[in-house]
């Protein structure tokens, strides 16, 4: 199977963090100006530096996310600042799930997570799938982890 990419519609998701993560910083900064203790420009430059960097961030964040399933494992390819490349041995799975946040579901999303043997929180999560695509990518996955399983067991 060759990478595979995210739906576009995901970077619409992201934007939308950004715009609030941007809202969050700024915010402090619009009292601030409001009280009198910055100048009434300094919330609208920080704003826009805030806006323009995690808009940016968002957009090349897409650009770069990519997986890839093969017959022994998943391989993930993410990251803008600090590039992250994970490989999930398919005999490591335990269990998969769909999920729809309330964003994803306005927008036709779905996200696919996969549990893995392991540490506390060992688990990957694929965004960015329409519902169809999470439901088939989990019953692959299922199919592929059982066959591991079965090939690895003595």
């Amino acid at each position: 199977m060759t990478a595979q990419t995210l739906h576009p519609r995901v970077q619409i998701v992201w934007v939308l963090r950004a715009v609030l993560l941007s809202a969050l910083v700024t915010a402090p900064f619009a009292g601030a100006a409001y009280l009198e203790y910055l100048p009434r420009w300094a919330p609208v430059a920080v704003g826009t530096v805030a806006l323009t960097l995690t808009v940016a961030h968002a957009l090349l964040r897409y650009r770069r996310w990519s997986y890839e399933i093969r017959e022994d494992a998943i391989y993930l390819d993410r990251g803008v600042i600090t590039q992250v490349r994970t490989t999930v041995p398919l005999v490591r799975i335990q269990h998969v799930d769909s999920r729809r946040g309330p964003i994803e579901r306005t927008v036709g999303l779905a996200s696919c997570v996969v549990y893995t043997a392991g540490s506390r929180g060992a688990d990957v999560r694929i965004p960015g799938l329409t519902p169809g695509g999470a439901s088939d990518l989990r019953e692959e996955l299922k199919r592929l982890a059982i066959r591991a399983d079965g090939e690895d067991a003595v």
